[in-house]
């Protein structure tokens, strides 16, 4: 995920406060390890607008939101899990926000659609159906 395509604008995105200290951490821990998706990761961080306390943001994918979302390419649906890359698991639908579908779903809202370029060059887009939190399962 390697650039943000530009022919569409950035969608205006949404950070928990505690998720936003703890996606810094992450992103900084994996610049050598994984430098596109934690670059891409750090300025989606960087652009995000910060949640006041409280704001429920119920329509906002935080980490521990079950998203449902369509590629725009494709036109499958998917409903996954965003999780911290320690809680990921593929096959039980909780998918890494260190990952590049995991990044671009951080912080959109309900209605949303964000394009991005692959590491393979391929242009993919995505559109936010569904958000419902899980609280318990971001810890």
């Amino acid at each position: 995920m390697s650039t943000q395509t530009s022919s569409q604008p950035l969608p205006p995105i949404a950070l928990r406060p505690d998720d936003r200290a703890r996606l810094e951490q992450i992103a900084q821990a994996n610049i050598s390890r994984n430098p596109e998706t934690a670059d891409y990761l750090a300025r989606e961080i960087e652009r995000a607008r910060v949640l006041a306390p409280d704001e429920a943001g119920r329509d906002i994918v935080t980490m521990g939101s079950w998203v449902t979302f369509r590629d725009e390419t494709s036109g499958r649906t998917r409903r996954v899990m965003l999780v911290y890359p320690e809680h990921a698991d593929v096959s039980a639908g909780r998918i890494s926000v260190l990952t590049p579908i995991g990044a671009a779903l951080v912080g959109l809202s309900k209605g949303q659609s964000i394009a991005w370029t692959t590491p393979a060059g391929e242009e993919r887009s995505l559109t936010i159906l569904e958000v419902e939190a899980d609280a318990a399962a971001a810890a």
